[in-house]
């Protein structure tokens, strides 16, 4: 899967509010149902806000989005998407039959903008964050961009701003009953967008126990 692509049309398309959408029938696979009640049931750092949102239509026959801030006061500190696809008929390019996308922004300050081994040490952040959990993937694949903006005229008051931008996907392994651990592979991406973000790491224990709204079961379009 190209991840470029593959996160443009994850903005282009939409599916419905829960959530979910997708190209294949009314029939929702067991194993895509157990991964989405994993997602709902995670645990999650208080700092973080998690809610689901429309999900693309277009990329697999099944799909969950969830979309995060990173909150501090009134400030929010990073922002992303996390997409699940799943085909289960597998796709020549996952290696599997499941897939995460992700984007994920965040400010920086200039001096950080300026690293240039800003890329690799995100990229590095994105599997390191993974692997912390012990988390087991293929076939990853992403981008790191950087941004700066320099104002001029009526608009000159404002100061410089620079901003990173990981889009990145993998496939998660999956366990027992075809199901990959999409908890953990969800708390490895909140431990993502927290570093991103400037946090510190999470004490042991350290997650609030707010799960996503329960809403009606995942379907497919």
């Amino acid at each position: 899967m190209d991840d470029a692509r593959g996160t443009e049309e994850e903005a282009r398309h939409k599916g419905s509010h829960d959530g979910t959408g997708g190209t294949g029938g009314s029939t929702v696979p067991p194993a895509f149902t157990a991964a989405v009640e994993a997602l709902r049931a995670a645990r999650l750092r208080p700092q973080i806000e998690v809610e689901a949102t429309r999900a693309p239509q277009r990329l697999a026959p099944h799909a969950y989005a969830l979309e995060a801030a990173v909150v501090d006061g009134d400030e929010d500190l990073a922002d992303g998407r996390l997409v699940l696809l799943h085909d289960p008929a597998g796709h020549d390019a996952w290696q599997g039959t499941f897939r995460l996308v992700t984007l994920v922004r965040a400010e920086l300050e200039p001096e950080m903008a300026a690293d240039p081994l800003l890329p690799d040490v995100c990229w590095s952040w994105l599997t390191g964050a993974l692997q912390a959990r012990g988390l087991t993937y293929g076939e990853p694949s992403g981008t790191v961009t950087r941004a700066s903006s320099h104002y001029f005229g009526g608009l000159s008051a404002r100061p410089s701003a620079s901003q990173i931008e990981i889009r990145a996907s993998w496939t998660p392994r999956e366990g027992l009953g075809g199901v990959p651990d999409t908890a953990a592979h969800l708390a490895s991406w909140c431990d993502l967008l927290a570093q991103v973000a400037g946090l510190p790491p999470a004490a042991p224990g350290d997650a609030s126990v707010v799960t996503l709204p329960q809403r009606r079961g995942p379907q497919s379009r």
